[in-house]
């Protein structure tokens, strides 16, 4: 089912975004990946069940009071509004130049995003607010630790000290039963050459203009110069052998 609002049609539903996060803080245990902050909204959830706040635990076992809390979200680790469609139920000029951009850091990989994959869990983590946004930024990245599967070291281009949470290597949770699937790889290491090539280029503050929307501003159709710019370095071959290094 798709939804038309404001003239634009949209291929993510409330229904799937609702499922989607609800399986992500599921596999990632009710923390943000990064800070392990626990969900707030879940924990006062807890403290309502008899026993009270004393005896709300955690996924492992763990007394909640005493940790530390933050309110959470789902962040897309390729954004959302890539494969959004517009009132002519196509893909606008310069979402189809990024998702080509896409494919040119690892051919094949917009595949895994097409239709309702993006709204999968596959490409997405659970972030507490400051996180996401960084994240979406592409200020925040994962690198894969060679040799130690879901594992990565999570660093910043952000100032030192102005994200405390990072540089730290954490191993992503995974549900034991493998029945949700754990954030890809790929799309992992695609966000990883986008966020360096978009600080080598000096184009991090036109990020919204090519990719980042945040499900709530849209991307731009003004974006050529910063697509140019990527395409030039693409081709340069600065990102050759870096997507899945």
């Amino acid at each position: 089912m798709k939804t038309q609002r404001q003239g634009h049609i949209f291929s993510g539903t409330p229904e799937r975004l609702a499922n989607l996060r609800g399986a992500c803080l599921i596999r990632d245990r009710y923390r943000c990946v990064i800070s392990h902050r626990f969900d707030s909204a879940e924990a006062l959830k807890r403290s309502r069940r008899p026993g009270g706040w004393n005896e709300a635990l955690d996924q492992d076992g763990a007394p909640l009071l005493g940790q530390k809390f933050a309110r959470l979200e789902v962040a897309h680790i390729i954004p959302h509004s890539l494969t959004q469609l517009n009132s002519s139920r196509e893909l606008n000029p310069s979402k189809v130049a990024a998702l080509a951009i896409l494919n040119m850091f690892d051919s094949g990989v917009a595949f895994l995003i097409e239709g309702v994959g993006i709204d999968r869990p596959g490409n997405a983590l659970t972030l507490s607010h400051d996180l996401h946004m960084s994240f979406g930024d592409f200020q925040v990245y994962f690198e894969a630790v060679d040799g130690q599967p879901h594992t990565y070291r999570i660093d910043t281009f952000l100032p030192p000290g102005l994200e405390e949470n990072v540089p730290v290597t954490r191993t992503l949770y995974l549900t034991e039963d493998r029945t949700i699937d754990p954030p890809l790889p790929r799309l992992l290491a695609v966000h990883r050459a986008i966020a360096h090539i978009l600080h080598l280029s000096a184009a991090g503050e036109y990020i919204d203009h090519i990719l980042w929307d945040a499900d709530e501003y849209g991307i731009r159709s003004d974006g050529s110069t910063e697509l140019d710019r990527l395409v030039k370095l693409r081709l340069d071959d600065w990102a050759l052998g870096k997507v899945h290094g």
